[in-house]
């Protein structure tokens, strides 16, 4: 089931407090970047960020999810309702997270 708009404007609006959120759509899903790096993406109406060092002490409860078949094991957010929470873990994450590929063309 694809994820729905206003799930992710909820989203974005919990991250609202964060500078260059950015998100892409792919294939009926959402991926949520933080000043250009990808943290995670929302998946049938779920947040999942990447289990980064940072993000697995910030969700040391968190289960893993799959954001679809075949793909790799994320962490499943489950506090969405506070904002503050998801900026810190955003905000935690960053500097962990791989720097973005630049495409070679």
């Amino acid at each position: 089931m694809p994820s729905s708009r206003e799930y992710l404007s909820f989203i974005l609006e919990q991250l609202s407090d964060l500078k260059d959120i950015t998100y892409k759509p792919m294939m009926g899903e959402f991926l949520i970047y933080y000043r250009g790096k990808l943290v995670g993406g929302i998946y049938d109406d779920r947040l999942l960020v990447k289990p980064v060092k940072s993000a697995v002490a910030y969700l040391p409860q968190a289960e893993y999810s799959l954001p679809y078949e075949g793909a790799k094991e994320m962490l499943l957010v489950d506090n969405v309702d506070d904002k503050a929470f998801l900026t810190g873990l955003f905000e935690a994450m960053y500097d962990d997270l791989p720097k973005p590929k630049m495409n070679k063309r």
